[in-house]
């Protein structure tokens, strides 16, 4: 399965946002690659990794977010259960699961319930290796500053805004994966 076939198929119609999804999840799949040569020891499925870091965004199409180019109606926070209908459609479910759980550190059933996101109250949160390390790389790489890493530091700073939960869970990651 190319990855790129299945985002082109939904994206062509639009070029600007299909070329910041494609540099974001390069960027995104480059990391968790990196993470699964630095760690044999994890015995991550690499092809897994690439496939699902290339496609855990592509929900993002339907939501509404004008600055990276999305012109949909949902809400931008909506963007990983949509991507999991499409790539359910598809008959990726493992892949699904990837996009569903990658918001934030992974949100949970009381923390959409105690913030009134948009989102069904479930648990959210990666579990798996591959789900973990996806989510982990995907935390380095904003969609609207494509030529910028973040650093673990920055990347703390943004998580604190979503509780000491958060950021534990990506101190903890850091310690396993980084």
């Amino acid at each position: 399965m190319k990855p790129e076939i299945l985002i082109h198929r939904y994206y062509a119609d639009n070029a600007p946002l299909e070329h910041i999804l494609l540099v974001h999840s390069e960027a995104v799949r480059d990391r968790a690659l990196e993470v699964a040569r630095r760690h044999p020891e994890l015995e991550l499925d690499t092809a897994f990794l690439s496939e699902a870091a290339m496609l855990h965004d592509i929900g993002i199409l339907r939501c509404d977010a004008p600055g990276i180019e999305c012109h949909g109606t949902e809400p931008y926070i909506c963007h990983g259960l949509l991507g999991g209908e499409i790539l359910r459609a598809e008959g990726l479910s493992r892949h699904a699961r990837v996009a569903e759980r990658h918001t934030g550190t992974g949100l949970t059933a009381e923390a959409i319930r105690r913030q009134h996101l948009p989102l069904p109250e479930l648990d959210l949160v990666p579990e798996t290796l591959e789900e973990q390390v996806i989510c982990y790389a995907d935390k380095f790489y904003s969609k609207s500053r494509l030529d910028q890493e973040k650093t673990p530091e920055q990347v703390l700073r943004s998580l604190a805004k979503f509780g000491e939960e958060s950021v534990e869970t990506f101190r903890r990651w850091q310690e396993r994966f980084g």
